[in-house]
């Protein structure tokens, strides 16, 4: 499959089958995280895996009482360990590294057969104590991975025209 495949692919998955997602997968999306880029490449982001039921149920609680996030067999903590860097352009560095190291993963995800979803709808404090998390480490998003229980669905996006300029706006 190749990349633009991939992408082509990508959904969020909010209904997982009980198949258990095998760890060498797990390893391959972390490793695919591992490989992003970062700015100044401080690689700021850290990573939990949870697969224990009970953990995952309570981190469904923090998540706004998501039950998907309970029924995905994995959830990964993307967290970062930061100093709070800005960029010159005033932009904070780690949600952003985070994010490409998360997306990186999520296309990874599909070509490993697993199906993912981005889950920002949860609160942090409360995550943090789930997960044993240290005060000073924060947690960006929570990502749900798993075998998709239903086929994905139809990707719409707004056409080309409608989102790029060229030149000037």
């Amino acid at each position: 499959m190749d990349v633009i495949e991939v992408i082509r692919n990508r959904r969020s998955v909010r209904s997982y089958s009980e198949k258990p997602v095998e760890r060498e997968k797990i390893e391959r999306l972390l490793e695919a995280a591992r490989l992003a880029p970062s700015a100044s490449n401080r690689q700021e982001w850290r990573f939990i895996v949870v697969t224990d039921p009970e953990r995952r149920a309570a981190l469904s609680k923090a998540a706004n009482n998501q039950t998907f996030v309970a029924q995905a067999p994995v959830v990964i903590a993307a967290c970062a360990e930061t100093e709070g860097h800005v960029m010159r352009c005033g932009q904070p560095c780690y949600p952003i590294d985070v994010a490409i190291a998360i997306d990186h993963m999520t296309l990874q995800a599909v070509a490993e057969g697993l199906g993912t979803c981005w889950i920002g709808a949860f609160y942090e404090q409360p995550a943090k104590e789930i997960l044993g998390i240290p005060e000073e480490i924060r947690v960006v998003e929570l990502l749900t991975v798993g075998y998709p229980a239903n086929p994905p669905g139809r990707l719409t996006r707004l056409p080309i025209e409608k989102i790029v300029h060229w030149e000037t706006w």
